[in-house]
Protein backbone atom coordinates (compact mmCIF):
# COMPACT_ATOMS: atom_id res chain seq x y z
CA UNK A 1 0.00 0.00 0.00
CA UNK A 2 1.37 3.39 -0.97
CA UNK A 3 1.81 6.23 1.53
CA UNK A 4 -1.06 8.73 1.13
CA UNK A 5 1.39 11.59 1.70
CA UNK A 6 3.25 10.69 -1.52
CA UNK A 7 1.85 11.39 -4.98
CA UNK A 8 2.97 12.22 -8.52
CA UNK A 9 3.71 15.91 -8.98
CA UNK A 10 1.23 18.15 -10.78
CA UNK A 11 1.74 21.46 -12.56
CA UNK A 12 0.40 23.22 -9.45
CA UNK A 13 3.33 21.81 -7.46
CA UNK A 14 6.02 23.43 -9.60
CA UNK A 15 6.52 26.60 -7.49
CA UNK A 16 6.98 24.55 -4.30
CA UNK A 17 9.26 22.11 -6.09
CA UNK A 18 11.49 24.91 -7.40
CA UNK A 19 11.71 26.36 -3.89
CA UNK A 20 12.74 22.97 -2.51
CA UNK A 21 15.37 22.50 -5.24
CA UNK A 22 16.85 25.87 -4.32
CA UNK A 23 16.75 24.87 -0.64
CA UNK A 24 18.62 21.68 -1.57
CA UNK A 25 21.25 23.69 -3.44
CA UNK A 26 21.76 25.84 -0.35
CA UNK A 27 22.01 22.71 1.83
CA UNK A 28 24.62 21.33 -0.58
CA UNK A 29 26.58 24.60 -0.22
CA UNK A 30 26.11 25.64 -3.86
CA UNK A 31 23.12 28.01 -4.05
CA UNK A 32 24.78 30.12 -6.76
CA UNK A 33 24.83 27.08 -9.08
CA UNK A 34 21.06 26.57 -9.01
CA UNK A 35 19.38 28.55 -11.78
CA UNK A 36 16.18 26.49 -12.05
CA UNK A 37 13.02 28.51 -12.70
CA UNK A 38 9.37 27.54 -12.56
CA UNK A 39 9.15 27.81 -16.35
CA UNK A 40 12.12 25.49 -16.84
CA UNK A 41 10.82 22.80 -14.50
CA UNK A 42 7.26 23.04 -15.83
CA UNK A 43 8.48 22.50 -19.41
CA UNK A 44 10.64 19.51 -18.44
CA UNK A 45 7.87 17.84 -16.44
CA UNK A 46 4.74 18.79 -18.37
CA UNK A 47 5.84 20.16 -21.77
CA UNK A 48 5.46 18.56 -25.18
CA UNK A 49 8.23 15.97 -24.70
CA UNK A 50 8.69 15.39 -20.96
CA UNK A 51 11.60 13.19 -19.98
CA UNK A 52 11.56 14.07 -16.29
CA UNK A 53 9.26 12.78 -13.55
CA UNK A 54 8.58 13.83 -10.00
CA UNK A 55 6.79 12.79 -6.86
CA UNK A 56 6.02 15.05 -3.96
CA UNK A 57 5.52 14.55 -0.25
CA UNK A 58 2.58 16.51 1.05
CA UNK A 59 1.58 17.37 4.60
CA UNK A 60 -1.72 19.13 5.26
CA UNK A 61 -1.90 20.32 1.64
CA UNK A 62 1.67 21.68 1.54
CA UNK A 63 4.46 20.16 -0.55
CA UNK A 64 7.36 19.54 1.84
CA UNK A 65 9.41 16.97 -0.06
CA UNK A 66 10.41 16.05 -3.60
CA UNK A 67 11.81 13.17 -5.59
CA UNK A 68 12.78 14.28 -9.11
CA UNK A 69 13.86 11.47 -11.40
CA UNK A 70 14.35 10.19 -14.92
CA UNK A 71 14.82 6.85 -16.63
CA UNK A 72 18.24 5.40 -17.29
CA UNK A 73 19.06 2.16 -19.09
CA UNK A 74 21.35 -0.74 -18.29
CA UNK A 75 22.77 -2.33 -21.41
CA UNK A 76 23.95 -5.22 -19.27
CA UNK A 77 20.51 -5.87 -17.76
CA UNK A 78 18.64 -4.86 -20.92
CA UNK A 79 16.06 -2.83 -18.98
CA UNK A 80 15.44 0.64 -17.64
CA UNK A 81 16.09 1.87 -14.15
CA UNK A 82 15.41 5.09 -12.29
CA UNK A 83 18.03 7.74 -11.68
CA UNK A 84 16.98 9.88 -8.73
CA UNK A 85 18.25 13.38 -9.47
CA UNK A 86 17.01 15.09 -6.32
CA UNK A 87 15.54 13.82 -3.06
CA UNK A 88 14.82 16.52 -0.52
CA UNK A 89 12.56 16.92 2.48
CA UNK A 90 12.12 20.23 4.23
CA UNK A 91 14.16 20.18 7.49
CA UNK A 92 11.01 20.71 9.57
CA UNK A 93 9.66 17.38 8.28
CA UNK A 94 12.78 15.22 8.41
CA UNK A 95 12.48 12.17 10.60
CA UNK A 96 8.78 11.83 9.77
CA UNK A 97 9.32 9.04 7.25
CA UNK A 98 8.72 11.17 4.17
CA UNK A 99 12.17 10.62 2.64
CA UNK A 100 11.79 6.89 3.03
CA UNK A 101 8.24 7.03 1.68
CA UNK A 102 9.46 8.81 -1.46
CA UNK A 103 12.13 6.13 -1.98
CA UNK A 104 9.60 3.37 -1.30
CA UNK A 105 7.38 4.79 -4.05
CA UNK A 106 10.23 4.88 -6.56
CA UNK A 107 11.25 1.34 -5.59
CA UNK A 108 7.62 0.27 -6.03
CA UNK A 109 7.63 1.75 -9.55
CA UNK A 110 10.86 -0.13 -10.32
CA UNK A 111 9.38 -3.42 -9.14
CA UNK A 112 6.05 -2.85 -10.92
CA UNK A 113 7.75 -1.96 -14.22
CA UNK A 114 10.52 -4.54 -13.85
CA UNK A 115 13.28 -1.94 -13.80
CA UNK A 116 16.57 -3.33 -12.57
CA UNK A 117 17.78 -0.48 -10.37
CA UNK A 118 17.16 2.71 -8.49
CA UNK A 119 20.27 4.81 -8.15
CA UNK A 120 21.39 8.27 -7.14
CA UNK A 121 24.42 10.25 -6.05
CA UNK A 122 25.20 11.76 -2.67
CA UNK A 123 27.92 14.16 -1.64
CA UNK A 124 30.68 12.42 0.32
CA UNK A 125 30.31 14.81 3.30
CA UNK A 126 26.56 14.25 3.66
CA UNK A 127 26.83 11.71 6.46
CA UNK A 128 23.16 11.87 7.58
CA UNK A 129 21.99 10.97 4.08
CA UNK A 130 24.65 8.30 3.60
CA UNK A 131 23.66 6.66 6.88
CA UNK A 132 19.98 6.84 5.89
CA UNK A 133 20.63 5.22 2.49
CA UNK A 134 22.79 2.48 3.99
CA UNK A 135 20.07 1.69 6.53
CA UNK A 136 17.74 1.05 3.58
CA UNK A 137 20.22 -1.40 2.06
CA UNK A 138 21.72 0.90 -0.58
CA UNK A 139 25.37 0.30 -1.40
CA UNK A 140 28.10 2.77 -2.29
CA UNK A 141 29.53 2.04 -5.74
CA UNK A 142 32.98 3.08 -4.56
CA UNK A 143 34.72 1.84 -7.68
CA UNK A 144 32.64 4.12 -9.95
CA UNK A 145 33.47 7.79 -10.40
CA UNK A 146 31.17 10.44 -11.83
CA UNK A 147 32.47 12.63 -14.64
CA UNK A 148 30.83 15.74 -16.04
CA UNK A 149 31.32 17.94 -19.07
CA UNK A 150 29.83 21.40 -18.62
CA UNK A 151 30.44 25.04 -19.49
CA UNK A 152 33.43 25.77 -21.68
CA UNK A 153 34.58 22.14 -21.85
CA UNK A 154 31.16 21.02 -23.09
CA UNK A 155 31.04 23.86 -25.62
CA UNK A 156 34.52 23.02 -26.90
CA UNK A 157 33.80 19.31 -27.32
CA UNK A 158 30.34 19.92 -28.79
CA UNK A 159 31.78 22.36 -31.31
CA UNK A 160 34.65 20.09 -32.40
CA UNK A 161 34.57 18.98 -36.01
Amino acid sequence: MTDPRIRPATADDVPAMVRLVHDLAAYEKAPEQCVLTEEMLHERLFGTAPALYAHVAEVEGTVVGIAIWFLNFSTWDGVHGIHLEDLYVDPDHRGSGLGKALLVELARICVERRYSRLQWQVLDWNTPSIDFYRALGAVDLEEWRTYRLAGEALQALGSAS
